[in-house]
């Protein structure tokens, strides 16, 4: 008598340095959009929890900020979240930028895993920038460093190599359980939110020096319109006037290459037309402000 496969669920929770690659492993895994992604460091600030479906599994992945030496209260609440998603999750998936060097920051994870119950898989991530003559040297080291791993997966989430290896190892390693989610649901990320990232990610493409990591966004308005249109209105805040004149640009122009963008981004992923305003504010070391973040996820700075 054949018996159908066991139905596996769980929470798995991307981990790493900043610039790994966790959020493009996100969104591969998926294979949409659910997480914003940049060159620049420290992009993910809120644990974003993607939810992958199959047949026999469900998979609520949670894409955490880089871990990094907190400066501000900002950076000290992102790290308390990465502290939490791992002590909360079933499996623990370590991504590693395989094309740089070793460092401080994948030492400080290592042995933080060598001291957990949760099972640990390392992903190589980047292996399409590596020469393949240095993987086998790479796992090796990798071996004597992490020897807690349960398995090294080299993958590629740029191109999607070997993601299918780690949806083998995810239901290897997740435990028996129903579905938490709706099988068409892919996110439980609040629109509000989504579309606020979706904003910053252009702030974050088109600003440079302190910019991008003082700045915040948050929507002020959605509202459909005749013609299938939806309008939103958003703020963009910064930490003072002189950045608010940078953020502006000279007669608009850097607040038009950001709006445009993100409504073009907008437009794609929710299929509808947008009419997209956009205003900058400055709000004084938001950063450092306790009760301005604890209103953070309401989107009420």
């Amino acid at each position: 008598m054949i018996t159908a496969p066991l139905f596996k669920s769980g929470f798995a929770a991307l981990i790493g340095r900043p610039n790994a690659g966790k959020s493009t492993l996100l969104n591969q895994l998926l294979g949409t959009k659910v997480a914003i992604v940049s060159e620049k460091p420290q992009t993910t600030r809120n644990q974003v929890k993607g939810i992958l479906n199959t047949d026999n599994m469900q998979a609520i992945i949670l894409d955490t900020p880089g871990v990094h030496k907190p400066r501000h209260k900002l950076d000290q609440r992102m790290m308390q979240a990465v502290r939490e998603s791992v002590s909360g999750c079933d499996v623990a998936l370590f991504v590693v930028d395989a094309s740089e060097p070793y460092g401080k920051g994948e030492q400080y994870i290592s042995e933080h895993l060598l001291n957990i119950k949760t099972p640990a898989l390392l992903l190589l991530n980047k292996i399409d920038l590596l020469e393949k003559t240095g993987l086998l040297p790479l796992l090796g080291a990798w071996a004597k460093r992490l020897p807690a791993a349960c398995e090294q997966i080299p993958l590629s989430a740029a191109t999607g190599e070997n993601c299918p290896l780690l949806l083998e190892l995810l239901y290897k390693y997740l435990p028996d359980g129903p579905r938490y989610y709706p099988p068409d649901m892919l996110s439980d990320q609040p629109e509000q939110m989504f579309l606020a990232e979706l904003i910053r990610e252009q702030v974050l493409a088109y600003t440079a020096q302190e910019i991008p990591h003082a700045a915040a966004v948050t929507i002020a308005a959605i509202e459909e319109r005749p013609n299938n249109r939806l309008y939103i209105e958003a703020n963009i805040y910064v930490e003072h006037e002189s950045q608010k004149g940078i953020m502006v640009g000279k007669e608009g122009a850097m607040l038009k290459k950001i709006g445009s963008a993100a409504r073009r981004e907008m437009e794609r992923l929710l299929a509808c037309p947008i009419y997209l305003e956009l205003r900058v504010k400055a709000k004084r070391d938001w950063r450092n402000n306790e009760r301005l973040l604890k209103n953070w996820d309401r989107m009420e700075l």
